[in-house]
């Protein structure tokens, strides 16, 4: 039977991951508490990073419905549990890497899928939502616009094509 720490412990890392919107594991070996301050606060707000035991993480994982290799339950392992935006959180665990090689990214979650290394790297390289949304909202008013000059130009061009009609045929009439 399992020890009640053991079972709360293992509760606790399964609420997270169904709470969280993606989940990155990683190997900290080698970093200092000093460094491993510095990556919490370069997470941003919406992260939580924890050190967890393997066995009690890939137990949480299986009861949140998540299936992840067990290679990545290999040597010391904390879990950056996500709530908000995925690509910020994972930007943050790449260029802390990039400054210090003991972080090794293993993979993660997102949305319930699982993820490779490269996959959460590639998730880094993408513009924030934010960013995104910006872009998206910029190019619909773009549209707008140009549909509301084409449809101011179509009633002005018709203007202009009768005034030169009647401008003719005044032209016709009067020279006859």
């Amino acid at each position: 039977m399992a020890r009640p720490d053991k079972a709360a412990a293992v509760a606790e890392l399964t609420d997270k991951f169904r709470s969280s919107n993606a989940a990155v594991l990683t190997e900290y070996r080698g970093l200092t508490v000093a460094q491993l301050k510095t990556l919490r606060r370069s997470l941003g707000e919406n992260a939580q990073y924890a050190v967890v035991k393997n066995t009690l993480t890939k137990i949480a994982a299986n009861e949140a419905g998540i299936t992840l290799d067990d290679q990545l339950f290999a040597g010391p392992t904390a879990v950056a549990f996500v709530t908000g935006d995925p690509v910020e959180s994972a930007k943050g665990l790449r260029d802390f890497a990039k400054e210090n090689p003991n972080l090794v990214i293993k993979g993660g979650v997102l949305d319930g899928k699982a993820l490779t290394a490269d996959e959460i790297k590639k998730l880094a390289d993408l513009e924030s939502r934010e960013v995104l949304l910006s872009k998206l909202a910029g190019a619909f008013k773009g549209k707008q616009s140009q549909a509301a000059q084409l449809f101011q130009a179509l009633p002005s061009k018709l203007v202009r094509t009768v005034d030169a009609l009647r401008a003719k045929q005044a032209e016709q009439g009067g020279a006859e």
